[in-house]
């Protein structure tokens, strides 16, 4: 794969596909090394610090140490992310980026309330205030031509049809990790002996900020633990990052 084809899947959805069926013949290792060599710079990779980040970190890591890792911190994640954060951090000694929403927790919320319990259009606001926002002044300040996240097909309905690599707003984005099942995760975790998210253990299948992510009770999907079950997303992966509040 060389630039004329990234150039002509840039123009064309049809070559778009072609690079894609080429990367699902690759291992995830391989997509990673061929996006560094082959996409434009700079290169980042996203982790929320969830419950399986270690793996997309570990993977991307060991093909380039110094990768910008980027994390949003909303102010409200969970104690146990942010320690989670600070041992994967010293663990697998990473450029860790923090970039945190400009506007601080008290001031919004005296301003707008506690977004997360105004329905959905609450929480649109809420996520675009304080993960859109940080995440596209990151890239701004980062320049970042080429995100690699860590999202996979199996993690929820929304994310059944995610590509290995697309196109969005002129940057490339690679799911390297797309087409991993959950016992593929499970297994390069125990290989490698990496750990899962401390609170994975205790029942939570997804985490993200504590006021709305709950445990998985019997009959609930995995998808529902996040936002009361009323939207999966947070915005950053399936919506307009650029669009601000």
């Amino acid at each position: 794969m060389n630039v004329p084809d990234l150039l002509a899947a840039a123009e064309s959805p049809r070559a778009l596909d072609e690079v894609n069926r080429w990367l699902a013949a690759r291992s995830a290792s391989q997509r990673v090394e061929w996006a560094l060599a082959a996409l434009a710079g700079e290169h980042a990779l996203s982790t929320s610090f969830g419950a399986q980040s270690a793996l997309a970190l570990h993977l991307v890591t060991c093909v380039r140490p110094d990768i910008a890792v980027i994390l949003i911190d909303t102010g409200y994640l969970f104690p146990e992310t942010y320690r989670f954060a600070d041992a994967l951090r010293a663990r697998l000694q990473l450029n860790l980026q923090v970039f945190r929403p400009q506007l601080g927790t008290a001031w919004m919320e005296a301003r707008h309330g506690r977004l997360w319990e105004q329905g959905l259009d609450g929480i649109v606001l809420y996520n675009r205030l304080r993960k859109l926002e940080p995440m596209q002044r990151a890239f701004e300040q980062l320049g970042v031509r080429t995100w690699i996240a860590g999202i996979r097909r199996a993690q929820s309905r929304s994310r059944a049809d995610t590509p290995f690599l697309e196109l969005r707003e002129g940057r490339w984005k690679l799911h390297p990790l797309a087409d991993w099942s959950d016992n593929d995760v499970a297994e390069y975790l125990q290989r490698h002996d990496l750990p899962w998210h401390p609170l994975w253990h205790q029942g939570y299948p997804s985490i993200g900020d504590r006021h709305s992510t709950r445990r998985q009770h019997p009959g609930m999907r995995a998808e529902d633990t996040r936002f009361f079950g009323l939207k999966r997303e947070c915005g950053l992966h399936y919506e307009d990052v650029s669009q601000r509040a």
